[in-house]
Parts: C-alpha cells; structure tokens; sequence
C-alpha cells in the first residue's frame, strides 16, 4: 500500500476498535461502540466499494418467517428455541425502526403473504392444519392470532386456492436503510475504509495485528469480525457462505401486487418495488453449487425466476429483466447467530441466517457489549 506518514497517522494508527465489514451488524456494532465509548478511535475495514455481503442486496423483507419455515425450523429446533429466534427478530426490526426511523427507511406494513404451487398440495395442508398450533406458539409475542387464510386476490396461478397471511411483515427500501447508517456513523466520527480487505487477523494477546490488502500490516486494540458469510476466512465455526440471486423486472403498468411474498419454505420470495417486480432464491435448486461467496448468476436459478414469473406470479403479463445479481449470506446447521468472543481481542458477529434485516441491528449491538 506504501502508506505516507499522513495516511498511516489519521486512519491507521492508535485504533481502539476496528470493525470488519460495514453491513447492517458491522455499522451497529460500529455505533454502540460510539455510544459506550465516546472518544475512542472507532475505523470499519470493508473489502468493496460498498458492503460486500448482502446488507445491499437483500429484498428488503422486514419479516420474521412464514408459517412453512417455521413448521421446518421446529423439526431441529425446540419451540422455545423457535419462539426466541421470532422474538430476536422481532425486537431487532424494532431496534432498526427506532436508530433510523420509518422515514429513512421507508417502511411499509402491507404484510406477507405465502403461496404454495399446486405441487405443493401437501406442504399447504399440512401448514393448513398446523396454523393454529403455531399462532398459539407465537401468541405471547404478537398477543393475537399471526397467520390466517386469504383470498388470492391477486391474480395468481398455478398454484394452492388460499394464501396464508400475515398482518405484521413490512418492507423497507434496502438502499435507503444503508445509506442512514452510514450516514449516522459519519456524524458519529465513525472512519469507513472501503476497498481495504483485511487477509489476515493476529491476536498477540495485548493487541491484534491486522494485515490489510495482503500488504500493510497495523496494530490496534479490539477487532471486531461482522462478515457473516465470508466469516469461514477467519473463523473456526459452523457459518458458511449461501449464495442469493435475485432478478427486478422494468416498470410494469398496473402492477397490483402488494405485499411481501414467500414460495416455497422461503426459498423463494417477490415484492413489487417502483412498480417493479423484485424476485430472488433458488438457492434449493442446488444447494451445493450456491454455497459459495463468488457473486455470480447460473442459468439454472435465472431460468427458475423467470418461469415462476411467467406461470404463477405474473401470467399473460409481458414483462422485462432490468437489473440480475447475487448477495451472499451466513448460514449454518442452526439458525442462532453466533456472537462470541473469539480470543482476548478478537470477538465475531456472524451466521444471520438470511434475517439480517431483521436481526442485523440488535447482533451489531450485542456484538459491541461483549467488551466491558
């Protein structure tokens, strides 16, 4: 990097705490730290020229699961376990809505939807009949019923007569979320490092050796590891990178979809944005092969898009592809993230499990109160 004696001096040296990654858990934990230590030198390291994971890729699902993805969680975890993943998720959106306000993040509440293909005939009448199990479940979350049965008043085909629905899912504009967060953590004194990967983490006991870009090396004294599906590079733990591909269509005229929607199990989910359709998943269509942290495209997922958008989302709707790209995510055996302490200065953020929206911000701040 061949740093001059200015650059090294105002934003490598005497660093308190360093935070890799400026996603949704790096910049919160980036700015509880602020709250929690006002004059302390706070620097984030990210690898792009924006955040590189999914923090500005996602769909921008404020939500905390269908009622098919709850019926899968509860095969290997406990109800109490499943009950405190909805409540994290719950009291995170919560945390997000308050540090940047509905405003910036133009959050809307049309609630969620899920529509199960005619294939899925037995999936929907089995979350059919399990529906009021699991509102009882989620009763001393919400205090009222979550799920019921609608109508398809939206012209969908191909698939199952009702649509199972919930009344507290909400959207956000992804971008705008990001955008506040830098934003606060600038007026925060809070240094952002684009383009500087960090290839290497050293704990030497009384202080942590970064090495940036595969070439300079600085000292400081905490660090703090939010990467969550590129976490495996410095982190023994079960996170391992999953890729999404998503797909937004051109601006189609009277578009009367509205709402945040989920296809099967969640591997799939669409929302009309600007009058567009934003569609991403199938990440199932070859588990092995999207368990990657390259950002690429396959055929066989964008393929898998468009036909659903032609036979069941959109039917006899001429329509066009605007904008493909991917984003990857944390995920694991188990949906618990993983905050720990790592070594005596080292300490991680990780595994969101694709509810980074909703969990990021309180992750990021329990991220921070690992240290004293």
């Amino acid at each position: 990097m061949n740093l001059s004696y200015w650059e090294y001096k105002t934003w490598f040296s005497n660093i308190d705490f360093a935070v890799i990654g400026s996603g949704i858990v790096g910049l919160s934990c980036a700015l509880s730290l602020r709250k929690k230590y006002p004059q302390s030198k706070i620097v984030v390291f990210e690898r792009g020229m924006l955040p590189s994971g999914a923090s500005t890729k996602n769909a921008g699902f404020a939500c905390f699961g269908s009622i098919s993805e709850f019926l899968e969680d509860l095969k290997i975890h406990f109800e109490g376990e499943v009950l405190q993943l909805v409540k994290s998720r719950v009291e995170g959106l919560k945390l997000l809505r308050q540090n940047l306000g509905d405003h910036q993040l133009d959050y809307q509440e049309y609630g969620g939807y899920e529509l199960f293909t005619k294939e899925d005939s037995e999936l929907f009448e089995n979350c059919r009949s399990k529906m009021d199990s699991i509102n009882e479940l989620l009763k001393p979350i919400f205090k009222t019923e979550v799920f019921s049965e609608r109508e398809n008043h939206f012209k969908f085909q191909n698939i199952q007569p009702k649509l199972i629905y919930s009344a507290f899912e909400g959207q956000i504009d992804t971008g705008k979320m990001m955008l506040g967060l830098i934003k606060k953590a600038f007026e925060e004194n809070i240094l952002i490092l684009n383009c500087s990967e960090i290839t290497n983490i050293s704990d030497n006991g009384e202080s942590v050796s970064l090495q940036i870009n595969s070439s300079e090396e600085i000292s400081l004294k905490k660090v703090f590891i939010a990467t969550n599906g590129f976490a495996k590079q410095f982190l023994d733990e079960d996170v391992k990178p999953a890729r999404a591909q998503v797909l937004i269509t051109k601006p189609i005229e009277k578009l009367h979809i509205k709402g945040t929607f989920h296809l099967d199990k969640g591997f799939y989910y669409f929302r009309n944005v600007d009058n567009r359709i934003l569609f991403g998943g199938g990440r199932n269509l070859d588990f092995k092969s999207e368990e990657t942290s390259e950002m690429e495209l396959t055929q066989l997922v964008q393929n898998k898009l468009e036909e659903l958008l032609k036979t069941v989302i959109i039917p006899n709707q001429p329509f066009e592809i605007d904008r493909r790209w991917s984003g990857i995510m944390g995920m694991g055996k188990h949906k618990k993230p993983i905050v720990k302490i790592v070594s005596n200065n080292v300490f991680c953020g990780v595994r969101l499990g694709g509810m980074g929206v909703a969990i990021g911000s309180s992750i990021g701040k329990q991220l921070a109160d690992l240290i004293n």
